[in-house]
Formats: C-alpha cells, sequence, structure tokens
C-alpha cells in the first residue's frame, strides 16, 4: 500500500498499524508513505515525488488523504487530484482509496460535509470509501469516552489512528480483524473500534 497524505496519515504512524492489524490477523501488508504537514493532493501533484513512486513501485492500493475538505472549493480540488492520482494508479493496475479523516473538535458539525466530500471524490474517481471520520462517530454513539482528538483537537491519539487503521485495513482487504494487533488498546475498546469499523463500512448495522 502506498500512502499519500499529510499529517493525520503520519500521525502515529497509521500505515505502521494496518500493517500490525494484518500481521495479527495472519496477513502481510507492506506500505510506504509520502506525507508532508498540510499537504492538500493538489500540493502532492504539484511535487511530483507521489506520482513518481506510483509508477514505480508495485502496489495494489493507493490511500489518499488530505485535509477535511468540508468546504465545496476544497471538495471541487479534492475530486479533481482524486482523479489525476486514480489515473496514474490505473496505469499500474492499482486500486484507488479515499481516506476520509475528520474536521477538528471545534469543528464537529462539519462531520457530515467532510464525509460527502470524500465519497464524492471515492465515487468520482471509480475509488474505494475508507470512512474512518465515520467509524469515530459510531464508535462515540457506544461510548462517548474514547479519546480520539490529541491535545491540538484535530491531530489523533493512537487510539483514533488505530481506529482509522482498522477501517483501511478491512475496507481494502475484506477481511474482519479478530486480534487487535495493538498493545494499547483494551479488549473491550478494541470490540468497539472493531465493530463500529464495521458499520462504517456497511458490513454490519445500519
Amino acid at each position: 500500500m502506498l500512502f499519500i497524505g499529510n499529517s493525520l496519515t503520519a500521525a502515529n504512524d497509521l500505515p505502521s498499524l494496518v500493517e500490525a492489524i494484518a500481521k495479527a490477523n495472519g496477513d502481510r501488508i507492506s506500505t510506504k508513505t509520502i506525507a508532508y504537514p498540510n499537504y492538500s493532493l493538489e500540493d502532492h501533484w504539484e511535487r511530483g515525488d507521489a506520482k513518481r513512486a506510483i509508477t514505480k513501485g508495485k502496489w495494489s492500493f493507493i490511500v489518499l488523504q488530505q485535509g477535511p475538505s468540508a468546504l465545496a472549493e476544497s471538495r471541487v480540488l479534492l475530486i479533481d487530484y482524486a482523479k489525476r492520482f486514480a489515473a496514474e494508479a490505473n496505469r499500474v493496475s492499482a486500486k484507488t482509496a479515499l481516506f476520509m479523516v475528520w474536521p477538528s473538535a471545534a469543528r464537529a458539525s462539519d462531520f457530515d460535509r467532510v464525509r460527502f466530500s470524500y465519497e464524492s471524490s471515492a465515487s468520482e474517481a471509480g475509488a474505494i470509501f475508507l470512512p474512518a471520520g465515520q467509524a469515530w462517530r459510531i464508535a462515540w454513539q457506544r461510548d462517548p469516552r474514547l479519546e480520539f482528538y490529541g491535545p491540538d483537537g484535530y491531530h489523533p491519539t493512537q487510539l483514533g489512528s488505530y481506529l482509522a487503521a482498522l477501517v483501511i485495513y478491512a475496507g481494502l482487504t475484506g477481511t474482519t480483524p479478530t486480534r487487535s494487533g495493538a498493545g494499547f488498546v483494551s479488549k473491550e475498546e478494541s470490540m468497539i473500534l472493531r465493530e463500529a469499523a464495521l458499520q462504517a463500512l456497511g458490513h454490519s448495522g445500519n
């Protein structure tokens, strides 16, 4: 898997959490990450190294992420550059996925708009939709004490990144993880997060 994103992907080394979940469940996934603070997909496109990495690697999946993109103008750019990267991925027979993030805690009312932006981008680009931000909301419905936001109210805690990693792993492999692969997650939390991830992906629940 090639991850292209910003600090929301780099925080807590999200790709390594995906690898750990895979290993704990008898799979093997290797990842590479190209992520810079505050980068959008347009920034990555202009910089060029993400495009070069796509052409050089033998990837199964390209996972794309930028900021919340709740505003209409941000949505337009997300769709545009998701389609461009998806075209590059298609040339090397890799599947593209859109990793939906979350708004800042101060803008919690933006969750629906963030989801709409990422879901629309995935649809337009013919990509897989990975609703990590939606999984956060579902998990909070089950236990509002779960701490997914870090001290700045934007970047994720380890737990927040772990739930995103569950969504990515299950969404791309079609596998339901039965082992957590993370020592910092309690048995109770593991069950809640797994169920939230699967419900967000539409595998269970409403």
